[in-house]
């Protein structure tokens, strides 16, 4: 593997944490929420043998800043200044989870910048799902923990939540771990971040980009229900589905969601 850069890049007020390696058209990941870069490490280290990668944590995920209260911040724009102050123009933009709906902010706000769309158990901002209300609930038990600073209780409940009936996979055994380390900041603050207005759900059909939408036999309902939507709602795109997999499905089967990746951003 090419050495990496790794540090801190001050963009936007804040610092985002950053890991860039490989040559070539870039790719973007972007990690779901209650996670950070390490959930892309199956990834990284295939995809930069075929192209610049960069994968970054968020504010307020892993190592980079936290927000401050009352001061507005988007995670498209930060996405957007870390791209620039890095110096990569142009990129196919891999999104997980919560971190697919900012893919697609990021698309349809700076189209420019982007070659392709990659949404993964994939999320969109402005959807409600029908399927709300038990994570809802689960949300609010996790709020009770954290309230009492029992935040390794927090991240058990949210997990075997999540991942019910499918918690012998890799993928949410990884997912522990990383949500170990969360600090679970926007359940404790009044987090000022700010998503596309109108939201990105009702504009799905003006992203014109090829997108390759991929979900798994066990994924999350929700993103079951988002992956059909995107799939009628983005003219240039079509849908996989990963068998054998849950929500984490890159990294359940990260060689089979590694070549459907690769073999999509080559065929382009």
């Amino acid at each position: 593997m090419s050495s990496v850069e790794s540090g801190f890049a001050e963009v936007n007020g804040t610092k985002l944490y950053y890991e860039m390696a490989g040559e070539g058209e870039a790719i973007v990941l972007i990690h779901g929420n209650g996670a950070d870069t390490r959930e892309w490490d199956d990834q990284f280290n295939t995809f930069v043998k075929h192209h610049k990668v960069l994968r970054y944590d968020a504010r307020i995920y892993g190592k980079s800043a936290k927000p401050i209260e009352g001061v507005p911040y988007s995670h498209h724009e930060d996405l957007k200044e870390l791209m620039k102050h890095l110096g990569i123009a142009k990129a196919h933009i891999v999104g997980h989870s919560w971190g697919s709906g900012v893919a697609v902010d990021f698309v349809l706000a700076y189209p420019e910048m982007a070659h392709s769309l990659i949404p993964v158990g994939p999320w969109v901002f402005g959807y409600v799902s029908p399927s709300a209300k038990p994570l809802s609930s689960m949300f609010e038990e996790v709020r009770a923990l954290i309230e009492k600073n029992e935040f390794k209780a927090a991240t058990d409940v949210w997990i075997d939540h999540v991942f019910a009936g499918v918690l012998d996979f890799i993928g949410p055994k990884r997912m522990r771990e990383i949500g170990y380390d969360y600090s679970f900041w926007p359940f404790i603050h009044d987090d000022p971040v700010q998503y596309l207005e109108p939201p990105a759900l009702n504009r799905l059909m003006d992203i014109t980009h090829p997108s390759l939408i991929i979900t798994s036999e066990f994924d999350v309902a929700d993103c079951k229900e988002v992956a059909d939507i995107m799939e009628e709602q983005i003219p240039n795109s079509r849908k996989v589905v990963i068998q054998d997999a849950t929500h984490m499905m890159n990294v359940d089967q990260s060689e089979e969601f590694n070549r459907l990746v690769l073999e999509f951003i080559e065929g382009l």
